[in-house]
């Protein structure tokens, strides 16, 4: 049991370290249409991940509330909305491709505002895999070790290009090396495993309010696709890419929860 939840919180990291190392050997930047499609593929994930593996877990899991089982689910969905809004206005970040940063004020260089918005957006990733095996660790009927394992290699597949959309500009418009580049993108998902175990460690904190924090993640996630993934994606020519990229995603992710879980 002990291997297969450390497997189950590293292989989310390793798809992060699996796409960054494509800055080794891609010569060029990636092309636009290309980019387009993956953040279009990424948002497919989460959305879905968002749906079949956390908020109708929220709501399989009070069946003692009848028809107010919706209750959980919504009040967590709002204050995972409200936490990342929150993170996003205090820590000082840059996304991809834009020229002013957002959060506080602060002396960061370029590169370490690029690191932290990925950082902050794979945080909520982490957590969702963390509460998700808590709630299996916790004996939850509605939560099983395939249906935890499915959502982080949904996590681990949507990460790779992830990884690979990150470290990129930080080589060509951070200007770091192949190298430096490579590393700090993969440093930004070792957020990820950090954000699971707290949530794991918390497992017995947690029971009780496992709907909630279930749904919490779901909000976190969705507010990532909603303020960043999806603008970025549809910004400018051939968002279409990133709309079909939306759609194999979110299958992909459908598929693996039901098939698995």
């Amino acid at each position: 049991m002990t291997l297969t939840l450390a497997a189950g919180l590293l292989i989310p990291f390793l798809g992060t370290t699996l796409g960054a190392a494509c800055v080794l050997f891609m010569k060029n930047e990636m092309s636009n249409t290309f980019q387009k499609a993956l953040l279009g593929f990424a948002s497919g994930v989460m959305v879905a991940a968002s749906v079949w593996s956390l908020l109708i877990p929220s709501m399989e899991s009070v069946p003692q509330m009848g028809k107010w089982r919706f209750v959980p689910a919504v009040a967590g969905l709002m204050i995972g909305f409200c936490f990342l809004l929150m993170m996003d206005a205090l820590i000082p970040h840059l996304h991809l491709h834009a020229e002013e940063p957002e959060g506080l004020r602060s002396n960061f260089s370029r590169i370490t505002m690029l690191v932290l918005a990925v950082t902050l957006h794979n945080l909520p990733e982490g957590m969702a895999v963390g509460v998700v095996f808590a709630g299996f660790l916790s004996g939850n009927a509605t939560v099983s070790l395939a249906g935890a394992m499915s959502l982080a290699i949904g996590i681990a597949i949507q990460n790779f290009p992830e990884g690979a959309i990150v470290s990129m500009p930080m080589k060509s418009d951070g200007g770091a090396s192949k190298g430096k580049a490579f590393l700090l993108g993969t440093l930004s998902g070792a957020v990820e495993p950090l954000g699971a175990l707290l949530m794991i460690a918390l497992t017995r904190v947690m029971e009780p309010v496992l709907p909630y924090m279930l749904s919490f993640a779901a909000g976190a996630m969705l507010y990532v696709v909603i303020e960043e993934l999806i603008p970025e994606a549809s910004e400018g020519k051939h968002s279409n890419w990133s709309t079909m990229g939306f759609a194999i995603g979110f299958s992909i992710m459908m598929v693996l929860d039901v098939a698995l879980g």
